[in-house]
């Protein structure tokens, strides 16, 4: 096991599209938040970064990814992941609920977001990323089981109707995004060969392990690499490949919650 005292950075590096995520991530996560539910959290690259934060639980039903983040979150010393699907989670509730790069991989969308809703309080928040766009659906989309992509007013509309409100939409990518898209759906073709035959699922369940950093020499050069281009992006918040979005479950907080 990692010995005691590492951080996020150093124990889970980022791939650089993950970079320029987390950055608009970061700035919008609300405030009073205590504790946080992340589903789906695959390898804890994320996790871990929230684990140092908030009281921390992921949910990963992917056995390889899940080995991967419960090591990376124990080797914080704070935290966990459990190897489960968020039905295992039944009555329990949260402040936040995250879920990034999710939503895309499942087929009934609109029952996922209701089913998560019912693991927030009253008043909590919901955060999640997307693909943005379903015209830039391409090789890698496939490759990793998406079922869509979405753009600012689907994802609203969609977590209106799921009892949502407050939601808040905003793209990032740019410009870094534009020039990796073709990069990963060049990769996307030429690996779509030796997946066929793989359902959804399968694609879905090795998607987190596409393209990942491991090392943390090499996350270094990566965070730094992309650290002009999460400058850029916020200087243009209105281009991008990928959506990042909050919004609120309708009702007030519980008494003392």
């Amino acid at each position: 096991m990692t010995s005691p005292g590492r951080t996020a950075t150093q124990v889970a590096p980022l791939a650089p599209n993950a970079w320029l995520r987390f950055d608009v991530v970061e700035r919008m996560l609300p405030a009073g938040v205590t504790d946080v539910l992340e589903i789906g959290c695959g390898r804890g690259a994320f996790g871990a970064r929230l684990a140092e934060r908030y009281s921390y639980l992921g949910i990963e039903p992917d056995q390889d990814s899940w080995a991967v983040a419960r090591a990376r979150i124990e080797a914080l010393g704070r935290g966990e992941v459990r190897n489960v699907s968020s039905a295992a989670l039944a009555g329990q509730r949260f402040d936040i609920v995250c879920a990034f790069e999710v939503l895309e991989h499942l087929e009934d969308d609109a029952g996922a977001l209701a089913e998560w809703a019912r693991l927030l309080r009253p008043g909590g928040w919901l955060l999640l990323s997307v693909p943005a766009h379903q015209r830039r659906f391409g090789p890698w989309d496939e490759l990793v089981g998406h079922f869509r992509r979405y753009d600012e007013r689907s994802i609203t509309r969609l977590l209106r109707n799921a009892g949502f409100t407050d939601v808040s939409v905003r793209l990032y990518g740019f410009p870094l995004g534009y020039l990796l898209e073709p990069v990963r759906n060049a990769v996307g073709r030429r690996r779509l060969a030796a997946a066929a035959g793989q359902s959804y699922e399968e694609r879905t369940s090795g998607s987190g392990r596409q393209l990942q950093p491991s090392a943390a020499a090499l996350g270094s050069v990566i965070r730094w690499a992309t650290a002009p281009f999460r400058l850029m992006q916020r200087a243009v918040p209105n281009a991008g490949t990928g959506l990042v979005v909050r919004a609120r479950l309708a009702g007030q907080p519980d008494a003392g919650s």
